[in-house]
């Protein structure tokens, strides 16, 4: 599961300058409830309000509640109005090619198509234009792989301090949670991903993969058919989403 989570999360565009990361909120922890609310900027200081342990399974399930696309503010097929490449300080033409590739991701025919399409999307979420970001990005990769998971998150902090809707940040930041275990925040910060986007198959195929470590499988079916919702050619899910049903909803009659 750990090697799967890897390869739907970790794989990003930067990843040729370093390893992807994520970090931890400054703002403080969330409690570890996925109930829609307005995307919440980044913070700036580390709260000791974390979710106790048990929100890990030690001593109680964790309690997780997807966010249902309408609940989100957008359009009526889900997509939010509020995503930083649809809003005012993007390019236009941004957007208009995000909406084409991701509507091509859907009708991809095959698997081979569908992953080259993908990795066209996977480029055009990752913002660009802010020279202090890239940089923290690239010095929280190496962080990263050299698995100095604590100076990750301190960067990634300061990517979202720079940039509150960096996309990747928030996801890379949620990898780093994963690796350190800490599923609780990096469910958090998944949440902030698909708060701003909710077509990011990544970030609902690594709720997905979390909700079923710790036990939630009913909630992990519902991320994994969110996933394929936008990407249906994402083997891995698809034979997760198998699996889920059967254990949730039992063979059909």
């Amino acid at each position: 599961m750990r090697a799967l989570f890897a390869a739907l999360i970790l794989a990003s565009p930067l990843a040729g300058a370093a390893l992807p990361v994520s970090a931890d909120t400054p703002q403080g922890r969330a409690p570890l409830l996925f109930a829609q609310s307005p995307a919440a900027p980044a913070p700036d200081a580390h709260s000791k309000d974390a979710p106790p342990k048990d929100a890990l399974g030690k001593d109680a399930p964790v309690q997780v509640e997807i966010p249902k696309a309408k609940d989100q503010p957008g359009t009526a097929d889900g997509r939010s109005t509020t995503s930083p490449v649809e809003s005012g300080n993007a390019e236009p033409d941004r957007a208009k090619r995000l909406d084409a590739l991701f509507a091509a991701l859907k009708a991809a025919p095959d698997e081979e198509s569908a992953k080259q399409i993908a990795a066209r999307i996977d480029i055009a979420l990752t913002p660009s234009g802010s020279d202090t970001a890239d940089v923290l990005m690239s010095r929280a990769a190496l962080a990263t792989q050299a698995k100095d998971y604590d100076l990750a998150i301190q960067l990634l902090d300061g990517v979202l301090v720079v940039s509150p809707d960096h996309l990747e940040a928030w996801n890379k930041r949620a990898t780093v949670f994963y690796l350190k275990q800490d599923f609780s925040d990096a469910l958090v910060d998944l949440r902030q991903v698909v708060a701003r986007e909710p077509r990011h198959y990544g970030a609902w195929a690594g709720i997905a993969i979390i909700c079923k470590e710790i036990g939630d499988e009913k909630h992990a079916l519902e991320a994994a058919r969110r996933a394929l919702a936008v990407y249906p050619h994402l083997d891995e899910v698809e034979e997760m989403e198998e699996e889920l049903t059967l254990t949730v909803e039992g063979r059909p009659i």
